[in-house]
């Protein structure tokens, strides 16, 4: 993502609805810095765990994030819904970069965008390790890649 692009929805092939609770707010009266990353865990996760059949507690790959980055641009606040959006900028035999936007209901332009760099590892080993073949498929239809 550059930095001067402003990010639309119509660059995200998967959405997810997200209540901010009331918890999210900070002393300043908007969503803290810190939830927004809450918000992309959450929409990543729902999609690898849906349509991926990621299994958290007993597979034998898991994804690590291993970077990370958030680009502030509209404040949010509880109470709203949020969408998360999600696409696939890269994806490599045992990594995959997720790229993320949080929009406020009813906008096209993001709040925030970002993204995750996770790693596949063999759980026992922690050795790198190729995607797995369902989860691979799914990320795929998400691919932004050229």
């Amino acid at each position: 993502m550059a930095d001067d692009i402003v990010e639309t929805r119509g660059r995200y092939r998967h959405f997810l609805a997200i209540p901010t609770r009331w918890m999210d707010n900070d002393n300043y009266g908007h969503v803290n810095n810190v939830t927004y990353y809450s918000y992309f865990d959450t929409v990543v996760n729902e999609f690898l765990i849906n349509q991926g059949g990621l299994d958290i507690h007993d597979g034998q790959v898991v994804g690590l994030v291993v970077e990370t980055m958030c680009r502030y641009r509209k404040p949010l606040s509880f109470p709203e819904v949020i969408d998360a959006g999600l696409r696939v900028g890269k994806l490599g035999n045992s990594s995959v970069r997720c790229e993320i936007a949080i929009f406020r209901r009813g906008d096209d332009d993001a709040a925030a965008s970002g993204h995750f760099v996770h790693v596949w590892v063999d759980r026992a080993t922690n050795k790198p390790t190729p995607i797995p073949p369902r989860v691979r498929a799914a990320l795929e239809r998400l691919s932004v890649q050229t």
